[in-house]
């Protein structure tokens, strides 16, 4: 079992209202994470059929590669504040695809359809991501991790993440 969130509380009522303290609370805590990364949700339950959610996430934080299989889900995300690579992978972990987004940048968003593997990489501190992903939320079974991608939290992770940083030289902007 983790000690540590891996996301804020979500709203409660019929309106939810999010302004800079809210974002500055979500910026905070992903800043002393061991993950260095926090979900700020907009929707009410893990049961809801749309998750929508401000990702904060800064440097050196590392997404395990995965894809949503069970059941299959698209996702989105549009950077708000920082700057931050977009990796996909072909099945054996080849990289296929990978762009640099930002605000005013050529590319500030992306969609992706059900069952690619991918992940992202924070550029800068304080990236800020609003992302958009189909529910409802079971840990058990809403990542299939790539088999061929260290698991977060090793050192083998750290030297896989320097290897995808590398990548933001080379990515479409």
């Amino acid at each position: 079992m983790e000690s540590f969130r891996l996301a804020l509380d979500p709203p409660t009522g019929p309106l939810a209202l999010f302004g800079p303290d809210d974002l500055e609370r979500a910026l905070a805590a992903s800043r002393t994470s061991p993950r260095k990364r926090i979900i700020l949700p907009f929707h009410r339950t893990l049961d809801d059929p749309l998750h929508r959610m401000l990702n904060a996430i800064q440097p050196g934080s590392y997404v395990h590669p995965h894809r949503h299989l069970s059941p299959p889900k698209s996702e989105a995300w549009i950077v708000l504040r920082g700057k931050l690579l977009f990796v996909g992978f072909e099945d054996d972990g080849r990289v296929d695809q990978s762009a640099v987004l930002a605000p005013g940048g050529a590319h500030f968003g992306v969609d992706l359809v059900p069952g690619r593997y991918h992940t992202i990489v924070a550029l800068e501190p304080d990236t800020v991501i609003y992302e958009v992903k189909s529910g409802p939320y079971t840990k058990e079974a809403d990542k299939a991790f790539a088999p061929w991608a260290p698991v977060e939290g090793t050192p083998e992770a750290e030297v896989y993440l320097a290897e995808l940083e590398e990548l933001a030289s080379s990515a479409r902007r």
